[in-house]
């Protein structure tokens, strides 16, 4: 186990160590084309690789394969770390770069080693593990404080009005809440990620791949 785990992470930091600032999505592999979340999911990859931030997804199908298509439409860097699973998870067509893990350790290590925020999309309970993963990490400051943006209102009431219940029973504190953005207005999510993550990082935009590093698309970084 310890080497198959240390192999997933070689193979991972060496395949992703060029991505440059990344915005992980997270969402159902569950919902296709055909859904109304689809759609939504690929406009905020498009809008999230026009910003300059590379788009990582745990590289299945789904809202997954949406969010990089949305990147893939825009011409952007698209990424994925994607999971062996008997089934659902073969990577979708729409990465640049992709790494397979065996655990999910490895895998969550990966999606938030590389991210400076978290955009989730309506999504089962892997979603959940994800979401409440940076979560837990932003609350204990295992991670910095970066923005987590759930895309979906409705979707997500449920899941608030029990982070509401929580916080009346004091299980998390009031501030946890504030951990939290929730909205369906996409440009709200991306005026959003640009005041918590490029101005607050101080990421500069770089206009032209440096080749010498082997990238290819333009994206921000330190």
């Amino acid at each position: 186990m310890v080497a198959r785990a240390a192999g997933d992470f070689i193979r991972g930091f060496r395949a992703l160590h060029f991505v440059g600032p990344c915005v992980a999505m997270f969402g159902s592999a569950r919902f296709g084309e055909s859904h109304p979340y689809y759609a939504l999911a690929r406009e905020v990859g498009r809008r999230v690789s026009a910003m300059g931030f590379t788009v990582m997804t745990g590289g299945g199908p789904g809202l997954m394969e949406a969010a990089n298509r949305g990147a893939h439409d825009q011409g952007g860097l698209s990424v994925g770390c994607n999971i062996e699973l008997p089934f659902e998870q073969d990577p979708n067509p729409y990465l640049d770069r992709w790494v397979t893990c065996h655990y999910f350790f490895v895998r969550k290590v990966l999606l938030f080693k590389y991210s400076y925020a978290f955009v989730v999309l309506p999504g089962g309970l892997g979603t959940l593990d994800e979401l409440n993963e940076a979560l837990t990490l932003i609350q204990t400051t295992k991670i910095a404080n970066f923005p987590v943006v759930l895309v979906g209102t409705t979707y997500w009431e449920p899941y608030m009005a029990l982070l509401r219940a929580m916080e009346r029973e004091g299980a998390i504190s009031p501030r946890d809440l504030d951990l939290l953005k929730v909205t369906d207005d996409l440009d709200e999510v991306i005026k959003y990620l640009e005041a918590t993550t490029v101005e607050r990082f101080g990421l500069r935009r770089v206009t032209r791949p440096a080749w010498w590093l082997g990238e290819r698309k333009p994206r921000p970084r330190l």
